[in-house]
């Protein structure tokens, strides 16, 4: 019984070892495991913050490539815009030849357009509004290279700073203003579709000259004729930039002094309501 007794209690010792022994393994593997809890934790987390990085880089690489296609786009469309403007300027040159050796026309590529600069005396005679036949010729080869060519026409008559009073000119921006609107009429008549055409009167107040002398003040009577790609921004307000700031080839004549002043007004687009 004695040897029973001993037996037993040296199994029960060796038992009680073994539970002592699987607990602290217990509690072991409970720290491991709340460690590894943690750590799985901070791996979700550094994998949801990788997921929005990728998420944003890839909506960064989309809107890159649509900024690229949006600009490839636009180059595209802005280098026919230049051939075009480039034929229609090597055109005119051609087709108004003689008054350009004259020195009575002058044509300038702006950076997004064409400028004509007409002598008053090309289509004007002294303190009239109606356009000699030269000048009719002359308006009527503009808009055969014009008419179908894809640009706004913005028509801006200008004067000398002499006084002018009539019944029908009390001043120069009437004068100015009636002359513009005289050759976007003959411009419409002559095939510019009317909505592409507009007239804007600047008076003696946008002189390309000083009006002290007789050869200043016959450079500031003139008609300014600003051709613009039909979807270049604001057209009418741009028409009075300066040419020879933006001048590419500045023919018989050379490039503007700055301009001064503004518009009287932007005239509707209907050459008959732009009527004075």
């Amino acid at each position: 019984m004695v040897d029973e007794r001993d037996a037993l209690r040296a199994d029960k010792g060796r038992l009680e070892e073994r539970v002592r022994l699987l607990e602290a393994s217990t509690k072991s593997l409970d720290g491991e495991r709340v460690e590894l809890i943690d750590q799985m934790e901070d791996l979700r987390q550094q994998q949801e913050e990788a997921e929005k990085h990728l998420r944003r880089l890839r909506k960064a690489e989309a809107d890159l490539s649509h900024r690229v296609a949006v600009q490839e786009t636009e180059l595209q469309s802005r280098g026919q815009e230049i051939a075009g403007l480039r034929s229609t300027y090597e055109g005119l040159v051609s087709d108004l030849e003689a008054e350009l050796a004259d020195g009575q026309i002058e044509i300038q590529q702006l950076r997004d357009g064409l400028q004509l600069n007409m002598a008053q005396e090309v289509l004007f005679p002294s303190g009239s509004a109606e356009v000699s036949s030269g000048g009719q010729a002359v308006l009527a080869k503009v808009a055969d290279r014009v008419g179908d060519a894809p640009y706004v026409v913005v028509v801006q008559g200008h004067t000398d700073d002499v006084p002018i009073s009539t019944g029908r000119f009390p001043s120069n921006w009437e004068l100015a203003g009636a002359r513009a609107s005289r050759v976007v009429r003959i411009l419409a008549r002559d095939g510019i579709p009317p909505e592409r055409l507009s007239a804007v009167s600047y008076g003696e107040h946008s002189p390309r000259a000083e009006n002290d002398s007789a050869k200043g003040r016959a450079r500031n009577r003139r008609i300014e004729i600003t051709l613009k790609p039909i979807d270049a921004p604001s057209v009418a307000a741009s028409a009075g930039e300066d040419p020879a700031a933006d001048a590419v080839a500045p023919q018989a004549g050379g490039a503007a002094p700055p301009r001064r002043g503004a518009p009287a007004a932007a005239q509707p687009a209907d050459p008959a309501a732009a009527a004075q």
